[in-house]
């Protein structure tokens, strides 16, 4: 997403704040900047297309971690399987991961499945569009709860993701490093599109997306810059490959896991400890099956 050059929207911004600072005109042409690249290049996106409250949340609970492209397939497969809140509540453990599998980060799934029976219990079914009601569903925190509220609501909230701090970076700090979001929230604030929070926000994040392909990354000269966990190899595999085996055969001996899943028995058991922790599996002896309990709902 090329915007650069003489003459360019992205030559007059920044000709704007170095000789003047972040004036009215500097958030003009920012906007500018930002919308006209979306309006002409913007990518289109199944989540993009609804408002429905429940299809936005199970968007965004699925883009937690995971890229865009994984996502898509697994989000049309899942609103079709659970198309809303009822039916996700009522839905089986085992039936929630069998479609859930492939994106990782599996507690994303429970938590998205206890968030449906609470949205239906307690709020007759309806998504509340508060941030603050938001925060209190599980795995809901605020960056979330703010973009449910901008996407399905088109609420004019501020908050910060990786895409949108990369976009701050990139404009409003480009020869700094270690910049806070305490520092970038401002900005966020006052460039805000009130008018349509909800385009705003994909322009941004496209913007972001674009920039993490064709600049050197600037997220790295933020504060809170970590590289993600290497997957291969890791304990949250390990995990997978256990969930994947109880799926398939529907309980398994302990003492026959390690040789399935290929790690050694003390991985094995670290792993089990975590997953029954966590509220997927639950333990007999030496047999290992899904959880029921509190995670399967009854209308």
């Amino acid at each position: 997403m090329e915007m650069d050059g003489p003459g360019g929207f992205e030559t007059e911004f920044n000709r704007e704040v170095r000789e003047h600072g972040v004036t009215d005109r500097a958030v003009a042409l920012f906007q500018d900047l930002v919308l006209s690249a979306y309006r002409s290049r913007g990518r289109r996106l199944p989540w993009r297309e609804t408002a429905d409250p429940y299809a936005i949340l199970v968007s965004e609970v699925m883009l937690q971690q995971t890229q865009v492209d994984r996502v898509v397939p697994k989000y049309r497969a899942f609103l079709e399987r659970f198309p809303d809140f009822k039916t996700l509540a009522s839905a089986s453990l085992a039936d929630l991961l069998s479609v859930w599998q492939g994106l990782g980060y599996n507690r994303r799934a429970i938590a998205l499945h206890r968030t449906a029976q609470r949205v239906v219990a307690e709020f007759g079914g309806q998504l509340p569009r508060d941030v603050a009601t938001l925060c209190l569903l599980p795995g809901i925190g605020k960056a979330t709860a703010s973009a449910i509220a901008a996407y399905a609501f088109n609420e004019p909230v501020v908050y910060i993701e990786t895409n949108i701090r990369r976009v701050f970076l990139h404009f409003f700090f480009r020869d700094r490093s270690g910049v806070t979001d305490r520092e970038i929230e401002p900005l966020v604030s006052r460039t805000l599109h009130t008018e349509n929070p909800r385009e705003w926000y994909n322009a941004l994040m496209d913007l972001g997306t674009a920039l993490a392909s064709s600049t050197t990354n600037p997220n790295r000269r933020s504060a809170s810059y970590t590289r993600q966990a290497r997957f291969e190899g890791s304990d949250r595999q390990v995990r997978g490959r256990i969930l994947r085996c109880v799926l398939a055969e529907g309980e398994v001996m302990e003492s026959e896991l390690s040789p399935m899943v290929g790690v050694e028995r003390q991985r094995i058991e670290r792993a089990i400890a975590a997953l029954e922790r966590e509220g997927f599996i639950r333990r007999c002896g030496n047999r290992i099956a899904l959880e029921r309990g509190d995670t399967e709902y009854r209308a």
